[in-house]
C-alpha cells in the first residue's frame, strides 16, 4: 500500500468496522443486572438512593414522601487499550491479516463493563453502600412500623463455598450501576510529524472510555457462601420475598436472576434449568429466575 492520508483514513475506517462489528456483536450480562446512568462529571452522586416511593390511598392532605438526602457517589475511571502497526506492515500490505486483532479488541471493550460489574461483587462484603453498612452485610438498618430500627440481612458470609448471587432485576432501579462519562471509542494517530509515526514506524490506534461501577440498592441484591443448593436457594429467595421498607411495608421483591460462578455452573443449571430433582421428584424452583455463568466473579 502506498502510504498517503487517503490510504491510511481508508485503512483505520476497515479496522474501526472490525472494531464496532465484534462490540455489537459479543454478548454481555451486565445490562442484565445493573442500570446504565450517565453522567457529566468527574464523580456522580447518587442522592436519590435508599427512596423507594409506594402508593397510598388519598386521605385528606397529601404526604410527601421527602428524598432523604445520601451521600453515595461513584467516580469515573478512565480506561484505554492500544495497538501499534508497523509502516512496514502497511506498506508490504499485511493489514490484512490485523482485522481479528482489532474484532478482538471489539470484544475486550464489549465485556469491559461486564469485568467491572461482575467483579465489584466481592467487594460488596466490604465496600458501604448508602445506609453505611456494607452493600452485603447482615447488618442494613431498616426502621419498622413502630419507628424501631431493625438491623436486616441480604449474605449469608463464611459458608465457605463459591459465593452466588440472587437479585431483583425487574424494577426501574436496579442493585448495580454502570455509569458511563465517556464511551468505548476509537482513535489513531497516524500523522507524519507524531513521534510514534517519526521515530518508530509506528501507527497507534486506541480506545479509550472514561466509566466506573457501583452499587445501587441492596435489597434487590442477595450474596451466599452457602452451598448452592435447591434449600439455600430458597431460603435466599424466601429471605428477599420477606424484605419490607421503613415504616414495615413490604417491598414486593421478586427474585429473578442468579448469578453464578463458572465452577457452580453445574448447580445453577440443575436447579434453574431441570424439570426434576436429584430424587426424580419435580424441580419446585425449575425457572424461577434466569441463570447468568460467568468467569468475572473475583
Amino acid at each position: 500500500m502506498i502510504i498517503n492520508a487517503a490510504n491510511l483514513s481508508l485503512l483505520y475506517e476497515g479496522f474501526n468496522t472490525s472494531f464496532n462489528n465484534a462490540f455489537g456483536a459479543t454478548p454481555s450480562n451486565w445490562a442484565d443486572v445493573a442500570m446504565e446512568m450517565p453522567s457529566n462529571t468527574r464523580e456522580t452522586t447518587y442522592a436519590w438512593l435508599g427512596q423507594l416511593p409506594s402508593i397510598r390511598e388519598w386521605l385528606g392532605d397529601r404526604i410527601v414522601q421527602n428524598l432523604v438526602a445520601h451521600s453515595y457517589k461513584i467516580a469515573n475511571k478512565n480506561f484505554e487499550l492500544t495497538l501499534s502497526v508497523s509502516r512496514n506492515d502497511i506498506e508490504d500490505d499485511q493489514y490484512g491479516v490485523l482485522g481479528p486483532l482489532f474484532s478482538e479488541m471489539g470484544r475486550s471493550c464489549a465485556v469491559h463493563p461486564d469485568q467491572l460489574i461482575f467483579g465489584l461483587l466481592a467487594q460488596g462484603f466490604t465496600t458501604p453502600c448508602y445506609d453505611g453498612a456494607n452493600f452485603f452485610d447482615t447488618v442494613h438498618p431498616v426502621t419498622n412500623a413502630n419507628g424501631a430500627v431493625n438491623l436486616v440481612a441480604n449474605a449469608v458470609p463464611g459458608g465457605g463455598s463459591p459465593t452466588w448471587y440472587l437479585f431483583d432485576t425487574s424494577r426501574a432501579i436496579r442493585p448495580l450501576i454502570f455509569q458511563k462519562r465517556r464511551p468505548y471509542t476509537m482513535v489513531a494517530k497516524v500523522n507524519p510529524d507524531d513521534d510514534n509515526v517519526f521515530s518508530r514506524m509506528e501507527y497507534l490506534y486506541g480506545v479509550d472510555a472514561r466509566v466506573n461501577a457501583g452499587f445501587g440498592l441492596w435489597q434487590f441484591a442477595y450474596a451466599s457462601t452457602a452451598a448452592l443448593t435447591p434449600d439455600s436457594y430458597g431460603a435466599a429467595r424466601a429471605a428477599m420475598h420477606a424484605l419490607t421498607g421503613d415504616t414495615g411495608r413490604p417491598l414486593g421483591i421478586m427474585p429473578d436472576t442468579l448469578v453464578v460462578p463458572t465452577e457452580l455452573e453445574a448447580a445453577g443449571m440443575t436447579i434453574i434449568n431441570a424439570d426434576r430433582n436429584a430424587a426424580g421428584a419435580t424441580n419446585i424452583w425449575a425457572k424461577t429466575a434466569k441463570l447468568i455463568v460467568t468467569p468475572w466473579l473475583s
